[in-house]
């Protein structure tokens, strides 16, 4: 692997991690609004993004290749409901597939075959993030915040766990 393909990676296992810390500040925001439901959502969602990352720290060092970390900016601390939350959190996943995509660019240029293959769980990992944002974003703006169904869409958050995936 080069060392441009090393860095690139290194690069996305880095907002990988502030992925996480996105994802926490929006749990913060759902927290403040007495949204805990909401708020586990997107804990869980941090965790995901924590393992992705730790998914690609371990990519790098079984292909020999030094891991470092780097800083992260601050993220959006406030929104003006949760819709807007969901749609910020939907833009980003948009920005993390335009990552891969670009990983996977620099990986079949150089017929990196290992890391085509490795980039492939990532690729299919966003379809299905970007469906879950999308259909909840429609769900949002299909019901009233304070209506029944979106406190029972809160309620049914607050069952959500993270479990890593067994082939992973």
């Amino acid at each position: 692997m080069n060392d441009t393909l090393s860095e690139a990676l290194n690069e996305q296992l880095n907002f990988e991690f502030y992925s996480a810390h996105v994802y926490l500040a929006i749990a913060a925001y759902c927290s403040g609004e007495s949204l805990d439901g909401f708020a586990n959502f997107f804990i869980v969602q941090a965790e995901e993004e924590r393992f992705h990352a730790m998914k690609l720290y371990k990519y790098l060092n079984d292909r020999g290749k030094r891991v470092t970390l780097n800083g992260m900016g601050t993220p959006n601390n406030d929104y003006g409901s949760i819709l807007d939350a969901f749609e910020h959190a939907y833009q980003h996943e948009l920005e993390v597939t335009k990552r891969i995509y670009h990983l996977s660019d620099l990986a079949l240029n150089d017929r990196e075959h290992a890391t085509i293959q490795f980039l492939k769980w990532f690729i299919d990992e966003q379809v299905e993030e970007e469906a879950m944002f999308d259909s909840i974003i429609n769900k949002l703006k299909r019901i009233d915040q304070d209506s029944n169904a979106f406190f029972m869409l809160d309620a049914e958050f607050a069952a959500r766990s993270f479990t890593p995936p067994a082939n992973a």
